[in-house]
């Protein structure tokens, strides 16, 4: 039964004006009719984004790839035009969305995307086409999985699946899988495609006869994917869709009655199997919020309905643009998302002109219990995003660290951090892009992806995405507390 507008309000309680947003010393007003954040919110936000709290400031690496706190390192894992897949080819570019799995004797399994879009003459390193594992021969894009083991000193990777396009973000399962997202609309006869694109994969890590023959979860929707989470205890999947004019949206799947998840299933499913929706949702004075951009205070909550998508292929409109405005909410570059907590974590990237409250990121915690989102953590525009200041800006890739908070990659303009976040909101610096590939004068630094924590919580992964390079972090890991 949907969360009533009545119920909302009823439940509601405006405790507070305005909000400072964390890492920015900026004072905006509250959103009208949310629920503003509690009591010290505003002292502890206005402290974020400084070097006081978490692990340091970030030393400057010698070997100009990755600035980190003193007494963390790093290895490169893999590395495009340097490290090579089992059948030779080299590592393919552009990392992107990424997951680990324990593997074998301590091993970690990495599932890897390859945001790789248009036709395959286009790039110089595209996923190899593994007989057997080929869904269209004219893309580029697709997944590898990586075998870490002895501490990064033995790597081995294989492609999972190849022929895909534009492989951005994705998921984790609770059955040991990877679902990987193509951010695209391509129909089959547009930039070099065989066949239609805008589908989620699955990829199975541990069992590579598994990925034979790869097919899209069509039940799932076709549109520009970003990230997607499984709600185990529901059965339901929650997608985020990055696009524009207009704005995209999130999306809640309901599988079908008697439906039971597991290893392969999805792809099972007919393509009109389940439910998909689109969230609407409304503050505490039942009025719709048509873009969470209006959103200006960390602790603001509203209300979330869910609407039926008409047509889940796009046969003829964009999923997004089938619903006219005032039956759904959209939001500027939904991107990363990572179950946790009971519920799911998602971003909105940034807000610019559509907006009267601009931000430079937002990230949202939906509780599927109590049927509501609640701002977590809001990013003021950075005014100076070539400068080293403390600031972040474009949130992207997330995930939910095992030393509390979150853990973000970094999508801005100029210089490219992960940084972390207490469960209050405030920000610190673990990592800063060094690599330089632009100029002395105009210098230009490829962002972060494929946040994630091994699953013994000792190694953090991430990639910076160009030319292609997988890390693995390490160092005196430890919870960062409220101050």
């Amino acid at each position: 039964m949907p969360l009533s507008r009545r119920d909302f309000v009823h439940r509601s309680t405006l405790l507070g004006a305005g909000v400072l947003v964390a890492g920015s010393a900026e004072v905006l007003a509250s959103a009208p009719g949310a629920i503003a954040a509690p009591a010290g919110g505003e002292a502890a936000a206005a402290r974020g984004g400084g070097t006081a709290l978490g692990y340091g400031p970030l030393v400057a690496d010698p070997k100009g790839l990755l600035a980190l706190p003193k007494g963390f390192s790093y290895r490169v894992i893999t590395q495009t035009g340097k490290t090579r897949l089992v059948t030779g080819e080299s590592t393919p570019s552009n990392h992107d969305g990424t997951a680990a799995f324990a593997g074998h004797h301590g091993s970690t399994l990495l599932v890897n995307n390859h945001e790789l879009k248009g036709p395959r003459a286009d790039w110089p390193h595209p996923v190899p086409l593994l007989e057997g594992h080929v869904y269209d021969p004219g893309a580029a894009g697709g997944c590898t999985v990586v075998e870490v083991r002895n501490h990064g000193r033995q790597v081995t990777e294989w492609v999972g699946i190849a022929g895909t396009s534009t492989n951005c973000a994705g998921g984790r399962t609770p059955w040991g899988t990877w679902l990987s997202g193509e951010e695209t609309e391509d129909r089959a006869g547009q930039n070099g495609m065989t066949r239609d694109h805008g589908y989620i994969f699955e990829v199975d890590p541990y069992d590579q006869s598994a990925n034979r023959d790869p097919r899209p979860i069509k039940a799932l929707g076709r549109y520009a994917h970003e990230a997607v989470v499984v709600d185990e205890r529901r059965g339901h999947l929650y997608l985020t869709e990055d696009a524009s004019n207009p704005n995209g949206l999130l999306f809640r799947w309901t599988p079908p009655a008697g439906f039971r998840h597991g290893k392969g299933r999805l792809r099972t499913l007919a393509a009109d199997a389940g439910v998909l929706e689109a969230f609407k949702v409304f503050d505490s004075h039942g009025k719709l919020v048509d873009d969470l951009s209006r959103a200006a205070g960390i602790g603001t909550t509203y209300g979330v309905d869910w609407v039926k998508v008409p047509d889940r292929d796009a046969r003829t409109t964009s999923v997004r643009k089938q619903f006219k405005d005032g039956e759904i909410t959209r939001a500027r570059k939904l991107e990363g998302m990572w179950w946790g907590d009971g519920g799911c974590y998602f971003v909105s990237s940034f807000a610019r002109s559509e907006s009267p409250v601009q931000h430079d990121g937002q990230v949202w915690f939906y509780n599927p219990s109590r049927r509501t989102i609640t701002l977590k953590v809001l990013l003021g525009v950075n005014a100076d995003p070539a400068g080293d200041h403390g600031n972040f800006d474009g949130p992207d890739n997330i995930t939910v660290s095992p030393y509390g908070g979150l853990v973000i990659a970094e999508d801005g303009e100029g210089v490219q951090h992960l940084f972390g976040t207490t469960d209050d909101g405030r920000t610190f610096p673990i990592a800063r892009n060094e690599l330089n590939l632009g100029t002395a004068e105009k210098p230009e630094f490829s962002e972060f992806t494929g946040v994630t924590f091994s699953e013994d919580g000792d190694t953090l992964f991430a990639n910076i995405q160009e030319p292609g390079i997988m890390l693995a972090i390490t160092g005196p890991w430890q919870r960062c507390h409220r101050g």
